[in-house]
């Protein structure tokens, strides 16, 4: 293969109609990940695998249970003394009910120039056009700069204890040299108001700390007074880690966002001015805000309770099931907080745990993927940002991998792409395909 030489694409009119079809494909494939191992990812990765074959790579797919498989293939760059490049995409999505949806979750439908279903925004759509991409390099004879590792990963909605954890600690050959991550959750169009299209970049995400609760008290006939019931200790506690008002701490990524978006709003905030007030800031950033004010703070939400078999039987112990976020940094303060509210009547475990991330936005890899997506839409404002939630960047970095959110999509204004996320009526519009695979080509072939 020649190596790649200018500014031209190396995308054809082939590699953007397989950007739909091979979305659409995919999500006719059910991988629903319902968290308790009943997935089979397995058909969808040896559907991707097949097509990277076809074109001449040699994908691997791997199994810590069977049904539960990854993809891996690299595709060799023309400089051996670059670091390798990681391209990680998760194959599994979270459930969705039919009869909440305008069209059946898994049809992959393509209709008025848009993809729908489960898996269209997360993340079937980075998949399809990363392997999008490869195809068209194998048409054109183009090679990368540096390698590049394609991870086509299992479990990623779940512990990812059969996806990228099995990866990263048991096969982590297959990702030497490699020392920072492309992924989801970033380079999407969000309108911030008229005429101010953002690009956020993700740069961070916060922890995982989901906790199970757990108290113990004196089981009893329900009409009986009861000092030592567990149900009334459990509420207690959870109350008070719902309604717990974490206090701010801002990371070096989420500092760089707000001074960036205040910015773009014509401010000029001092963050380090004693009785600075982010709160207010981010009153006066509009929409943008919605970008920045999860990750400003650790967080607490109870999702689940469990107590009890008969209503005039008092248990004698209660569960509950709490969704932490840690921000990069926070996790002592957060343990310590969480000791204090349940007290002396609830223990506390982690029930999955996963580590915050950070990563640089002054570096040179976020100046590029910044480059790549003003070179095909310049009038966007590229930000950086923090994640809420997690990927499996958590799982790459024990290999020391750096990673980013980026699956660019350019999209049209009214368009909630963060609200499609787990949400109903999933869909990605043909031309948010066709950028993305035109911003990926040119990124991960000069990165």
């Amino acid at each position: 293969m020649a190596e790649a030489t200018g500014p031209q694409d190396s995308v054809d009119q082939q590699a953007l109609d397989e950007s739909v079809t091979f979305t659409s494909e995919l999500i006719r494939i059910d991988t629903t990940n319902r968290g308790g191992g009943d997935c089979r990812e397995r058909p969808a990765a040896e559907y991707v695998a097949e097509r990277l074959a076809a074109v001449g790579l040699e994908p691997t797919l791997l199994e810590r249970t069977p049904g539960r498989t990854n993809v891996v293939a690299r595709i060799p760059g023309t400089d051996p003394s670059a670091d390798a490049l990681l391209v990680h995409g998760h194959l599994d999505v979270v459930p969705a009910e039919a009869a909440d949806w305008s069209v059946h979750p898994f049809s992959g439908e393509v209709r008025d120039g848009v993809v729908w279903g489960r898996g269209a925004i997360d993340m079937k759509n980075m998949d399809a056009m990363v392997l999008a991409v490869v195809r068209a390099w194998a048409r054109a004879g183009v090679r990368p700069r540096r390698d590049i590792v394609i991870a086509y990963t299992a479990d990623e909605e779940a512990s990812a204890d059969d996806g990228s954890g099995f990866l990263a600690d048991r096969h982590a050959e297959l990702f030497e040299g490699c020392t920072e991550g492309i992924s989801e959750s970033g380079a999407f169009t969000f309108h911030a108001g008229p005429g101010m299209p953002l690009y956020p970049i993700a740069a961070g995400e916060r922890g995982t700390a989901w906790l199970k609760l757990t108290a113990h008290g004196k089981a009893g006939h329900g009409s009986k007074v009861n000092k030592a019931n567990a149900v009334s200790a459990l509420a207690a506690a959870v109350a008070r880690i719902g309604e717990h008002q974490w206090p701010v701490r801002l990371t070096p990524t989420v500092r760089a966002a707000l001074t960036e978006l205040a910015a773009l709003h014509g401010l000029r905030p001092d963050l380090d001015a004693p009785g600075f007030d982010v709160d207010e800031l981010l009153g006066k950033l509009g929409r943008a805000a919605d970008l920045v004010a999860p990750t400003v703070r650790n967080s607490s939400n109870p999702t689940m309770l469990e107590a009890g078999y008969k209503v005039n039987v008092i248990p004698g112990h209660a569960t509950a099931f709490i969704d932490g976020r840690m921000v990069p940094g926070g996790e002592d303060e957060f343990q310590a907080t969480l000791d204090r509210l349940t007290g002396p009547d609830v223990e506390w475990e982690f029930h999955h745990r996963e580590v915050p991330l950070q990563a640089p936005v002054d570096s040179p890899t976020f100046a590029k993927l910044r480059a790549a997506i003003e070179r095909f839409d310049p009038a966007g404002h590229v930000v950086p940002y923090c994640m809420s939630g997690g990927t499996d960047a958590k799982q790459f970095s024990r290999l020391g991998i750096t990673g980013y959110g980026f699956s660019p999509l350019k999209l049209p204004v009214g368009f909630d792409y963060q609200a499609l996320f787990h949400g109903v009526d999933e869909r990605v519009p043909v031309e948010a395909l066709h950028f993305g695979v035109r911003v990926l080509d040119h990124y991960l072939r000069t990165a």
